[in-house]
């Protein structure tokens, strides 16, 4: 088994930048993740993992083949390059590189008759991403579609975020002429969350087949989900102002959808 001691070793330099750079990731293919619930989420949702990394000061070999075959490729790494490598202090010494899926539309298939569907349109920051997605693990959505991406789905923060939702959820990524055009082949209701022309969305049905669409509270959704929609839908504001974050959005509306299906059951 390989020993890595020092942070000059240009295999650990090359993982600095898949940390880094989405250039990197999307040329080798490969990403970063730490952690043992990340990890585990992972392993859980079938990713193929190229090589795992541990720091034998805070992990034990023994640890990493619970979660691993014996035939994983493993290398020990230094306390220093651990910290070196690792974005979080709290992560239990332990780091996977990992092979990328493809988020293409095309992948994607439903298990029910009326999929629940959450489409996020050109959210940027990594937390807000972080946060829809564990709306969408908590809401059991059928799939995540991501429109017009402003981020990598593998960039650290997303991942740390998501507290690893981001493996958990059935993602495709696509524009939103690609997404709209999936929708409606499938013959699924689009719900654009948005001010104008809409109704409150407490008053939608959403047993069948439904996608809830939101966009970013500073410019909201485009003009492409407002015509596509099969419903305008708002939540109505009690207060002053009248938006609020993406995320918190989403999971109001997604929650109703969830208790109405509930409650046909």
């Amino acid at each position: 088994m390989k020993e890595i001691t020092s942070i000059q070793n240009s295999y650990i330099k090359n993982l600095l930048k898949l940390q880094e750079k989405i250039r990197e990731r999307k040329k080798q293919g490969l990403f970063i993740i730490e952690g043992k619930r990340e990890i585990s989420l992972a392993i859980s949702s079938n990713y193929e993992f190229d090589t795992v990394l541990f720091c034998p000061e805070i992990i034990s070999e023994n640890e990493i083949l619970h979660f691993f075959n014996k035939n994983i490729n493993r290398i020990e790494i230094s306390k220093n390059v651990y910290k070196k490598l690792a974005y979080r202090d709290s992560t239990e010494g332990i780091i996977a590189v990992t092979k990328v899926k493809d988020f293409s539309l095309k992948n994607i298939q439903f298990k029910v008759d009326n999929p629940l569907i959450l489409v996020a349109e050109g959210v940027e920051k990594p937390g807000n991403i972080g946060a829809l997605l564990r709306t969408a693990d908590a809401a059991n959505v059928a799939a995540v579609f991501i429109a017009n991406p402003k981020s990598d789905l593998y960039n650290t923060n997303i991942i740390r975020s998501s507290i690893g939702c981001v493996f958990t959820n059935k993602i495709a990524v696509g524009t939103s002429e690609e997404i709209v055009a999936f929708l409606e082949e499938k013959k699924i209701n689009i719900y654009a969350a948005t001010l104008q022309n809409s109704n409150q969305y407490f008053k939608e049905n959403y047993t069948e087949s439904a996608a809830i669409v939101v966009g970013t509270e500073a410019t909201g959704l485009s003009e492409t989900w407002r015509n596509a929609a099969t419903k305008n839908i708002n939540i109505p504001m009690q207060g002053q102002i009248d938006s609020m974050n993406v995320s918190v959005a989403a999971a109001i509306i997604l929650f109703e959808a969830t208790r109405q299906r509930n409650f046909k059951e």
